[in-house]
């Protein structure tokens, strides 16, 4: 069995992410989405309701798990048995980044490789930021997200404005 571990924030799992997921059981028998703390990044939500989030959303697709990891991607990749690390390139712009830290994780564990997904036109420009952005200023957010994530993101919003 093929294993790839899409790893990310995902605050909150956008279209876009879901869209790399999709493409990504076309590659991989299992998709594991590994979600990050990254407390470095500010999340509006905390691990456990990205979690949730992502179950929710996750929750009619087969062949898909959901958790979290701690300290070193290849670490948990390899500690997990998976094959491959999978990012999403939406431009030009993330390939730098993402070649980097390839390059880095091929130096640490030489044996994990990096498979880099496209997603789909329409949603080439999302990102948890962008739509964070939109979200603030009161902009509708269900063409980006699913109806209950959007929800939930302006609940935190208005929490976070009163």
């Amino acid at each position: 069995m093929k294993i790839g571990i899409y790893p990310g924030t995902f605050d909150p799992i956008t279209h876009g992410h879901t869209d790399i997921i999709r493409r990504s059981l076309r590659v991989f028998d299992k998709v594991v989405v590994a979600v990050a703390p990254n407390p470095s990044k500010h999340p509006l939500f905390t691990l456990t309701e990205r979690l949730d989030m992502i179950r929710i959303v996750m929750k009619e697709l087969e062949h898909v798990e959901v958790t979290h990891f701690d300290g070193l991607l290849v670490d948990f990749v390899q500690r997990f048995g998976a094959h491959a690390i999978i990012r999403g390139l939406r431009a030009i712009s993330d390939f730098e980044h993402e070649f980097q830290m390839a390059l880095m994780n091929r130096k640490i564990a030489k044996q994990v490789e990096t498979v880099f997904l496209m997603p789909s036109e329409e949603y080439s420009y999302l990102s948890s930021t962008i739509i964070k952005d939109v979200a603030t200023h009161g902009g509708a957010l269900t063409a980006f997200l699913h109806p209950e994530i959007a929800h939930r993101l302006q609940e935190r919003i208005r929490s976070l404005k009163s």
